[in-house]
C-alpha cells in the first residue's frame, strides 16, 4: 500500500527532522531535540524496511513526529500531528487521556500505568522520562512491521527495541535487548492528523525484563 505525497504536503508527513527544524515559536521542554544518533542505529537495527511513499514510512513518520512532540513540545496547541480538539489517547483498553493529559503526566506513564514494576501514579512526567533514559541511555527505538489497513482507520504492528545499560529503580543493568511488541489501531483526519489512538501490549512483559527480582521491591526502589 502506498500515498501520493503532493507539492504541498503538510508538515506533518514531512518527517520528523522537518517539524523539529520548523520550531519558530515553539516552547521545548529541554531545547531542540537531536535525532542524529537515532537515525543511525534505527537503519542498522531495524527489522523491516519499506518503500519511501509506502503507507509503512508514512504511519511510521507521523508516529514518529507525534512520539517527538508529546516528549518534547511542552504546549500541546504546538503539535501538529494531532487534530488537539478531537484526539485521545488510551491504552489496553483503559481509559481515555486527551493531548493536555499526555503534556501534564507523560506518555510514559500514561502507555504504562501502574503495575508491579512500575508506578506511574507516583511518578511525574519529567522523572518518568528519566527514569527510562536512565535504563536505556542509548536510546529506546520505535519501528512499524506490518500495517493491516489504510485510513481512516490505520491498524498496524510495531516493535520498540533497546540495550539495558543504564540501572532502573535500583536494578543493574543486564546489558541485554531489549524488545517490546504491540499494536495500535488510529483513527485519522482526512489531512492524516492523529484523532484517536489505541494501543494494545503487555506492558508486564516489558517491564519484567528490566525490573528483576520482587516486582513490589523493584516498584518501590527509587
Amino acid at each position: 500500500m502506498s500515498i501520493g505525497k503532493s507539492a504541498a504536503e503538510p508538515l506533518w508527513l514531512q518527517g520528523r527532522d522537518a517539524v523539529v527544524e520548523n520550531d519558530e515559536g515553539v516552547k521545548w521542554r529541554h531545547g531542540r531535540p537531536d535525532y542524529h544518533l537515532t537515525r543511525i542505529t534505527v537503519g542498522k537495527e531495524r527489522t523491516r524496511h519499506f518503500p519511501e511513499k509506502s503507507l509503512e514510512m508514512v504511519v511510521e513518520d507521523l508516529v514518529r513526529v507525534f512520539e517527538m512532540e508529546v516528549s518534547h513540545k511542552a504546549d500541546p496547541t504546538q503539535w501538529v500531528s494531532v487534530v488537539l480538539d478531537k484526539f485521545r489517547n488510551r491504552t489496553n483498553g483503559g481509559p481515555w487521556h486527551t493531548g493536555q493529559d499526555i503534556a501534564a503526566r507523560g506518555s510514559y506513564n500514561l502507555f504504562l500505568g501502574d503495575t508491579p514494576y512500575y508506578k506511574a501514579s507516583e511518578e511525574t512526567f519529567d522523572s518518568s522520562h528519566e527514569v527510562f533514559h536512565t535504563a536505556f541511555p542509548d536510546g529506546f527505538f520505535w519501528e512499524v512491521l506490518e500495517v493491516y489497513s489504510p485510513p481512516p482507520v490505520v491498524s498496524f504492528k510495531w516493535r520498540h527495541w533497546g540495550n539495558f545499560t543504564g540501572p532502573y529503580k535500583g536494578q543493574q543493568p543486564t546489558g541485554k535487548r531489549v524488545e517490546l511488541f504491540g499494536m495500535s489501531v488510529a483513527r485519522v483526519a482526512e489531512d492524516l492528523r492523529l484523532v484517536e489512538v489505541e494501543h494494545y501490549y503487555d506492558n508486564s512483559l516489558f517491564l519484567s525484563q528490566i525490573a528483576t527480582g520482587c516486582p513490589v521491591h523493584a516498584a518501590g526502589t527509587k
